[in-house]
């Protein structure tokens, strides 16, 4: 099997790979650019001159400085946790659609908020806007990759779901690049600050104006028992007719899913908080999914993100502008890699491997930056311009982001939005943002002072993290790629798991043939008796003929 062909579960028309799947993903992923933006721009917006200015930072000391930076920062991460969890009920009750609505409204308010900071005022409001947002993007980070991964065709689902990544890096991108362009085009003051908090409006704005237009998600649907809605949106999505084969099989295995559910989980509001205490298999998947996270974060990517700033000068790049621009880079190559990942990886070399490789040439990238900050202490130099070695360094952090970008950064996402069956969906994608957002907040709170105690152990530590996960990975996380929603739980029960997804692929190309095989014969049988009809009809008029 080349890695440059799409795996199929069945023979898929054509009219399914459609540009309506993707403009629904697109949409949907206004909340990503949302996330991104934010974990771009706010770290070197508080490294502008007009912001320390505004609020006094030349009167604190170091460790005052490192506290109010990871306070500012880290109450965005602690609004999401817990907006991941608000967002299960709206996405169980009132939908997919609508919980994508109702993260960009309370995201807006919260952007809003941030704009009436100043002097006068002091950060509370600031404070208080960050939280409020951070409500809004953990409730998207939970509803959107559910809602991508429910309306997707299995072949590209990783694709799709990668969308919400591409978001995510074009809104990083952008954030990365806003302060560059505000402290060389303007001078220090308080509208320099501001402008990179009101462009987080934008993209919540592109959500409300398309979540207008945005079909529900038809397994949702499926599951409220709106069973006519549902065909009906399946089939637009699908660009097919309801009486299409491809169609009425898709329908069929989300009927025998959700009979399943009914029998096993249950279905209800509360039934997967029971199944998740007592069902052994589906706490192991959560442990799963949050323990991803948790590897993700331990890559260091936060720290990078967030402080970025701050990272670039541990390796020796000084100055304001210049540390802005040399981020902006970071964003560059952050952003390429994803097309990257999105358009040709994902989907064709699949989420285990990509992982694998993603860890150990990061591992390795980490090693030898810390190693030229221990031996060659940047820090203490007072040259304007790197050296070799310097040079060098930066040359493997950014290689470190091309072994990171299209590996960790979005297929943990992808993983979580489908490894779970419908009805558990919702809670485990709560459960997977919420662990997510839980160490991306330990991360953003403790960075300053980890550098500031550690220094170079820094890099050596997420190098070492680094490791660890590739173990984690080898030995517990199976191949999803090509593999339907509906067929989840059959392939985590096969042992050992680098098995697992040929063995479940073949055991579905089997069942489809002889599905059609069925089918042809129930085509061939009714022919026979349609032609035995006939001949007897043609039979009793001859004989009537014949009295006559």
């Amino acid at each position: 099997m080349s890695i440059l062909q799409l795996v199929e579960d069945r023979p898929t028309p054509k009219e399914v790979y459609n540009w309506r799947v993707y403009l629904l993903a697109a949409v949907a992923s206004c909340t990503s650019c949302m996330i991104g933006y934010d974990s771009a721009f706010i770290g070197t917006t508080l490294a502008l001159d007009s912001f320390k200015a505004e609020f006094n930072f030349a009167a604190m000391t170091a460790p005052e400085k490192d506290l109010l930076s990871a306070n500012i920062v880290s109450c965005y991460q602690a609004g999401a946790f817990f907006g991941a969890f608000f967002a299960y009920p709206i996405g169980h009750f009132w939908g997919r659609k609508v919980g994508l609505m109702a993260a960009a409204l309370i995201f807006t308010l919260g952007a809003g908020l941030m704009l009436g900071a100043n002097a006068s005022r002091g950060l509370g409001i600031l404070y208080a806007g960050r939280v409020l947002a951070g409500l809004g993007v953990g409730a998207g980070s939970n509803i959107t990759p559910i809602y991508i991964s429910e309306l997707s065709p299995p072949a590209i689902r990783g694709r799709l779901v990668g969308v919400y990544e591409l978001g995510w890096q074009i809104g990083g991108l952008v954030g990365f690049w806003i302060n560059y362009g505000v402290d060389v085009t303007m001078a220090p003051s308080h509208k320099q600050w501001l402008i990179p908090f009101a462009i987080q409006l934008i993209p919540a704005g592109l959500l409300l104006i398309g979540g207008v237009f945005i079909r529900e998600s038809p397994r949702w649907l499926f599951l409220r028992g709106r069973r006519e809605e549902a065909i009906k949106n399946l089939s637009w999505m699908r660009q097919l007719p309801e009486d299409h084969i491809y169609l009425i099989e898709e329908i069929g295995a989300i009927d025998q899913a959700l009979e399943e559910q009914r029998s096993t989980i249950g279905i209800g509001f509360w039934k997967p908080f029971k199944a998740a205490g007592t069902n052994k298999r589906v706490m192991w998947r959560l442990f799963l999914g949050s323990m991803l996270f948790f590897w993700q974060n331990g890559s260091g990517i936060n720290a990078i993100n967030y402080y970025s700033p701050t990272v670039f000068k541990s390796i020796g790049v000084k100055g304001t502008n210049t540390s802005l621009f040399t981020t902006g880079l970071f964003g560059v190559v952050k952003t390429v890699v994803t097309f990257i990942w999105l358009l040709w990886l994902i989907d064709r070399v699949g989420r285990r491997l990509l992982l694998l490789v993603g860890a150990a040439g990061g591992s390795v990238c980490l090693w030898i930056v810390g190693a030229y900050i221990k031996i060659a202490q940047p820090e203490k130099t007072d040259k304007a311009e790197m050296n070799g070695g310097g040079i060098a360094a930066m040359f493997f952090f950014y290689l470190w982001t091309v072994f990171y970008t299209p590996t960790w950064n979005g297929t943990p996402w992808v993983l979580n939005s489908e490894m779970f069956d419908p009805n558990m969906r919702s809670l485990a994608q709560a459960c997977a943002a919420a662990s997510n957002w839980l160490w991306n907040f330990l991360i953003s709170r403790f960075t300053p002072q980890m550098f500031t105690a550690m220094g170079y152990g820094v890099y050596f530590f997420f190098a070492s993290l680094m490791i660890l996960s590739i173990i984690f990975v080898f030995v517990f996380i199976p191949e999803t790629k090509g593999v339907p929603l509906e067929s989840m739980d059959q392939l985590f029960d096969v042992k050992p798991v680098w098995h697992a997804h040929d063995k479940i692929v073949s055991q579905l190309r089997e069942e489809e043939e002889q599905f059609r095989h069925n089918i042809e014969e129930s085509g061939i049988a009714a022919n026979k008796i349609g032609a035995q009809e006939t001949q007897v009809e043609n039979t009793a008029d001859e004989q009537n003929v014949k009295y006559a």
